[in-house]
């Protein structure tokens, strides 16, 4: 006897008839693409969070010397956009500026130099009115400042890094707005490896011997007495 032809299209879907090693295939190939799919999404998720470093630099405790009698107000440092950041600079010479991968600055470094810039200064025991610019105090003399290049130079191909700080400074007297004194500074400090920890303690080195003439420069014969 002829079957009749039922006219249905086929769906896609198992049909009542199919045979149970059929059936186990596809329930296993279904089963294995949502792993795939579950494995993907892990792979495009958010990316690691960085880790967070600070300056710590080793500050002096009180200086000797006579207190001065003027209030400085203290500028947070300028620095180039490629320094103004949250990022830790590298240089290779002669590629030029890169950073750290996985790795960044608590805050961007300007604001970090500026804070430990203040710090120096009351530690230093010798000035009593001193203050951030943004505190709007009263100040007879101002301090600004700029980051010149602040980057673990890679100079030895992969060895430790070459920490370079280079800090330009002006005191600027409040009234007349006149360029009282300038300088530049630049320390130099070798990195113990060839890491991130290490890179950032040698920047932190390198700008603590910096503050470390900065200070008494400016206490001392940087600004005139008032």
């Amino acid at each position: 006897m002829t079957r009749a032809f039922s006219g249905k299209v086929g769906t896609g879907f198992p049909s009542e008839n199919a045979t149970p090693k059929r059936l186990t295939r596809r329930v296993l190939f279904a089963g294995t693409s949502g792993l795939i799919l579950a494995g993907c999404a892990d792979l495009v998720g958010p990316p690691a969070a960085p880790k967070l470093y600070t300056l710590n630099p080793p500050l002096s405790g009180p200086l000797a010397g006579p207190k001065v009698a003027w209030a400085l107000s203290i500028q947070t440092p300028d620095a180039s956009a490629g320094l103004d950041s949250e990022r830790i600079a590298i240089t290779r010479p002669p590629s030029g500026l890169d950073y750290y991968a996985d790795a960044a600055w608590a805050d961007h470094l300007t604001a970090l130099a500026g804070s430990v810039l203040l710090e120096a200064f009351e530690r230093s025991g010798r000035i009593a009115a001193v203050a951030r610019d943004s505190d709007a105090a009263r100040a007879d003399y101002v301090l600004s400042a700029d980051l010149r290049d602040f980057s673990c130079r890679y100079d030895a191909g992969e060895g430790a890094p070459l920490a370079v700080v280079r800090f330009g400074a002006r005191v600027v007297d409040a009234k007349s707005r006149k360029i009282a004194a300038s300088a530049v500074f630049a320390k130099e400090v070798r990195a113990a490896a060839n890491s991130v920890p290490a890179g950032v303690a040698a920047l932190s080195e390198a700008y603590g011997g910096v503050l470390a003439e900065l200070v008494p420069w400016v206490l001392d014969r940087g600004v005139p007495a008032a």
